[in-house]
């Protein structure tokens, strides 16, 4: 069967929303054949210069956000005992890089995540897999002074 497509918007780093995100589209579509969780925000700056406010965000974008929506559609893909979920996630899950402390942290908490995740999927036929791409170009804004919000990556 072909289904119309549908926007759904969604800011992955806003983690009260996802779960009705998630019930919102399986409620349209009825299940969801493939999740890709490809999502990020990152910044960059020295360890000291990087408030725990943005670290908690961009903890919430990486690696929170993925996992929240990851595990509203997980019931229906067991239900089914079928399904694909992969996290485009980042080089730096594996190897950490100056400057880059609160991004790596959290592509190395997603790493580790969905690293469990494929083991106790594999039972119920359930595919998992992250991808870590070396660097890429992102979109980014110029930050205003003062402004941190700005000067993340997305």
């Amino acid at each position: 069967q072909t289904y119309a497509p549908k926007l759904i918007l969604l800011d992955i780093s806003d983690i009260s929303c996802i779960r009705d995100v998630a019930k919102e589209i399986l409620s349209c579509y009825g299940c969801v054949d493939v999740l890709i969780n490809n999502a990020s925000m990152k910044v960059k700056g020295a360890v000291q210069s990087i408030s725990l406010e943005l670290d908690k965000k961009i903890m919430d974008a990486n690696y929170f956000g993925p996992i929240t929506l990851t595990k509203a559609i997980l019931p229906n893909m067991i239900s089914r005992r079928t399904g694909q979920i992969v996290l485009i996630n980042s080089i730096q899950g594996k190897i950490g890089i100056p400057f880059r402390a609160a991004y790596a942290a959290s592509k190395h908490a997603a790493v580790g995540f969905f690293d469990c995740l494929r083991a106790e999927m594999e039972e119920f036929g359930i595919s998992v897999s992250t991808v870590n791409p070396t660097f890429i170009c992102s979109y980014h804004r110029q930050p205003a002074p003062g402004n941190w919000e700005a000067s993340i990556w997305k």
